[in-house]
């Protein structure tokens, strides 16, 4: 069992993300390579909006792999990450077998056994990304969002998917994958996660870019944006994340800004234009309040 070859060096990882629009540095590229020549998942940590998911649809995109997500939240559970039975399809089957017993028998009640082998096989089963991504044939790359927001009982279940690469169901067996898919869990560090789901991943911080990387970023998501007008946004961006905020911008938040501003025919932006349009950038109003004081005080 091995996950198809798609990489032959990091270089190629990066060369090939660069073409669907994500700017990998060396480190990120690395990771990648590793992950698809080791089986290993990664696990992306970072702030919010750096770019952890998008790593993941990327490497999808690229590798011309299934994107398979599995969006964690609280009280998420292995009905919802991993299968159910469809117990409605399952009541209707056991009322017609029952029906259909009593018609052949007279009214004689119908045995569990003749339709408990029916009613729990494959037509009854409903997948969830976990196992989907397990049975997949086709190469699959398989999100687990924000899994820092799970409890650590649903943690255990990916650890012992993740571990093996299979799934037990009590009523069909032991389901084992044909091939490993490549996995990213990414984290906002909202909660220290469990010394042995680290363990078996390789890991990855993500952080804001360097100003002259998030312009290469800028510039390659901006359609028409000009190198200066791409610098000045990356500029005051780097000047706002360094205030007292609640919430700082993201680069996806600096991508909204700077569409914004193409959309609205700036050409450059000063500290007016920036008051202007901040609730693009930031999200509370106490953060808003607070750029705008510091840009009437130093200007943009």
């Amino acid at each position: 069992m091995s996950a198809p070859v798609r990489f032959d060096s990091g270089t190629q990882v990066r060369e090939s993300l660069a073409r669907v629009g994500y700017l990998a540095d060396d480190a990120i590229a690395g990771v990648v390579y590793l992950a698809d020549r080791l089986d290993k998942p990664v696990l992306v940590e970072g702030p919010a909006g750096v770019g952890k998911t998008q790593l993941a649809k990327s490497v999808a995109e690229m590798a011309g792999a299934r994107l398979i997500r599995l969006q964690c939240y609280e009280g998420l559970d292995e009905s919802k990450a991993l299968y159910e039975w469809n117990y409605k399809k399952q009541l209707l089957r056991i009322q017609a077998g029952r029906h259909a017993g009593e018609v052949a028998h007279g009214g004689g009640a119908v045995a569990w056994g003749d339709v408990e082998e029916d009613v729990f096989s494959e037509d009854f089963l409903l997948t969830r990304p976990l196992l989907e991504a397990i049975r997949a044939t086709d190469p699959v790359v398989l999100l687990i969002d924000e899994v820092d927001r799970v409890e650590v009982e649903t943690e255990a279940l990916l650890l012992e998917v993740l571990s093996d690469y299979q799934v037990s169901i009590p009523e069909l067996g032991t389901v084992a994958a044909t091939q490993v898919p490549l996995v990213f869990l990414t984290s906002n560090n909202s909660r220290e996660l469990s010394e042995a789901l680290k363990r078996r991943c390789l890991f990855l911080h993500l952080d804001y870019p360097e100003p002259e990387r998030e312009k290469e970023i800028v510039s390659a998501r901006v359609p028409g944006i000009s190198e200066h007008l791409a610098e000045q946004v990356v500029g005051i961006v780097r000047l706002i994340r360094q205030l007292d905020l609640k919430k700082v911008p993201s680069v996806s938040e600096t991508l909204d800004w700077a569409a914004t501003l193409m959309l609205l025919g700036a050409k450059s932006v000063d500290a007016d234009l920036t008051r202007e349009t901040l609730h693009v950038l930031l999200k509370y109003r106490s953060d808003i309040a607070k750029a705008s004081k510091q840009l009437a005080v130093g200007g943009a």
